[in-house]
């Protein structure tokens, strides 16, 4: 119950209506790399991440995979789907080892309408979750790669970043070149040009493998595609 209310879906249920939920539902453990549920499967269940991390990624008939987010104790995912019936429209994987809390469409739905406080949250988020795909696809779109790249590092850094004792903020999220070049649906190398970069300009630096944001300000300026002073 405390995992779930860190939730911005599920966290304004009174007690007597999570306990109620709770009841529907039931764990599931996975595997490092085990995946979820794959894009074009039914949408049949909701997952509520209770430990470990998901990936959420989707992938070209070619066989590119791009990761669209990551997402962490307490979140939601398969929301989309289970209000239509329809197929998944992104596969998701487990990043590390995984317990998840599953509701099925049939228990869920009733559920809603039981609850239409609820049903008028959920309508929320899914217009929240809109404006982001929207919002990705213009930066697909009009954005180059270190501009998205350093937007990219300022969400990594609001979700995962540690302050620092002299300064600056720890990713505390290991991202390889790799995984960040995925998430942007580019090249590693497009990446890593754009990181060394960031890297001449004192933006970011390198410790111990994770990346640390050393001045936010110039992230933001790239980001917002401002000349900096």
């Amino acid at each position: 119950m405390a995992v779930l209310r860190r939730n911005r879906l599920l966290g304004e249920l009174t007690d007597a209506e999570m306990d109620e939920l709770l009841g529907l539902g039931r764990m599931q453990r996975f595997d490092n790399q085990a995946p979820v549920f794959a894009k074009g499967e039914p949408g049949d269940c909701l997952f509520a991440i209770l430990k470990g991390q998901i990936g959420i990624h989707t992938s070209s008939p070619d066989g590119k995979t791009m990761m669209l987010n990551i997402l962490d104790a307490g979140d939601v995912l398969g929301e989309i789907a289970i209000i239509d019936g329809r197929e998944r429209t992104a596969g998701a994987i487990a990043l590390r080892p995984s317990e998840l809390f599953r509701i099925d469409r049939a228990d869920f739905l009733p559920f809603l309408e039981r609850h239409p406080r609820l049903a008028i949250r959920m309508m929320q988020v899914l217009c929240e979750r809109l404006r982001w795909v929207s919002e990705n696809i213009e930066d697909a779109i009009f954005l180059d790669v270190p501009r998205r790249l350093a937007k990219r590092l300022l969400l990594l850094a609001d979700a995962y970043g540690q302050p620092l004792p002299a300064g600056g903020l720890r990713i505390t999220e290991p991202i390889s070149q790799e995984g960040l070049a995925n998430m942007l649906g580019v090249t590693r190398e497009m990446v890593n040009k754009s990181l060394k970069a960031l890297k001449t300009s004192k933006a970011i630096a390198y410790a111990k493998g994770f990346i640390i944001i050393t001045d936010l300000s110039i992230l933001r300026d790239i980001a917002e595609d401002a000349p900096h002073s």
